[in-house]
């Protein structure tokens, strides 16, 4: 069966490639991602995911979508995608020195199956982070189009004390729990 990416992030193709899976397209799901008054970081990221493999199922009714959303929360807090270096430095100064949790909704739908979904939370302890690193960080660049503005798997992994939970979910895609959603629906995957 085909399997269709529902997602733009190219490092969630690198992460299924770690698990052996290529995906035969890749179609993200155009769908509003704005944060309705109320709404809890876990039922955002989960009601996002939902609605991107719903969204492209209906245009690829024959093929198992893949979805998936990664919100950081700081507790009831959602922080953005991070698009310019104010917000940067905004989310850096919060997670500074705090725990933060970063949660990724998955959701796979499958021809004449109920849609499947999966939580995965993972908490993250930042340093106390001073001015000058803020300034280092920020001069990468790689914190563009992040949620919360930084990234565990690049210059933004200096700055972490503890992790506790999955490294996939915070890169953006939680590998055993997508493999087992994936194996559940059918998907040949060793």
């Amino acid at each position: 069966m085909r399997l269709i990416l529902a997602s733009a992030s190219p490092r969630r193709v690198d992460l299924l490639a770690r698990i052996g899976v290529v995906p035969d397209e890749v179609l993200p799901a155009d769908i509003d991602e704005s944060v309705p008054k109320g709404e809890l970081p876990r039922d955002h990221a989960l009601r996002l995911a939902s609605e991107k493999a719903e969204a492209v199922a209906t245009q690829r009714p024959d093929a198992l979508v893949l979805a998936a959303d990664t919100v950081v929360a700081v507790g009831r807090r959602i922080l953005p995608k991070v698009d310019d270096e104010a917000m940067l430095r905004t989310c850096m100064r919060l997670l500074s020195g705090r725990r933060h949790t970063v949660l990724t909704g998955v959701a796979l739908a499958a021809p004449g199956q109920p849609l499947r979904t999966r939580l995965v939370e993972t908490m993250i302890a930042m340093k106390p982070l001073s001015s000058e690193e803020i300034d280092y960080y920020a001069s990468h660049g790689e914190w563009r189009g992040k949620a919360g503005g930084y990234a565990l798997q690049g210059y933004g992994e200096v700055y972490v004390r503890h992790i506790a939970g999955s490294y996939s979910n915070v890169v953006g895609l939680p590998l055993a729990e997508t493999r087992n959603l994936l194996k559940a629906a059918g998907y040949a995957i060793a």
